[in-house]
């Protein structure tokens, strides 16, 4: 049920906004990320952009070939594991989340 306070009406929202609606292209573009380091978890070190595919389509995830030619193309030549670890010291400098009260 929906409280109302007083003298202010309170209702439902129409329609519950739709799966796209907070949608960027940073967050789009991270299932390519996700599938490429899903296969280097699975052992391959350099993933193709077949493999990208592959595991997209395995997960009935639609793809834009053009995106995950670009992670291929800007992942080429690095390592997953010194990114995360770069990216990792940087994510780390924010500071961690307070303790919960007792």
């Amino acid at each position: 049920f929906w409280l109302k306070p007083a003298g202010n009406e309170v209702s439902a929202p129409a329609s519950p906004p739709g799966p796209h609606a907070c949608t960027s292209l940073g967050a789009m573009g991270m299932k390519y990320l996700g599938a490429y380091l899903m296969a280097v978890i699975g052992g391959n070190e350099s993933p193709t952009a077949d493999d990208v595919k592959a595991i997209l389509e395995a997960g009935g995830i639609e793809f834009e070939q053009d995106m995950i030619d670009r992670v291929i193309q800007r992942m080429d030549g690095k390592q997953a594991h010194e990114l995360i670890a770069t990216g990792y010291g940087k994510f780390a400098a924010c500071g961690g989340g307070g303790g919960g009260g007792g």
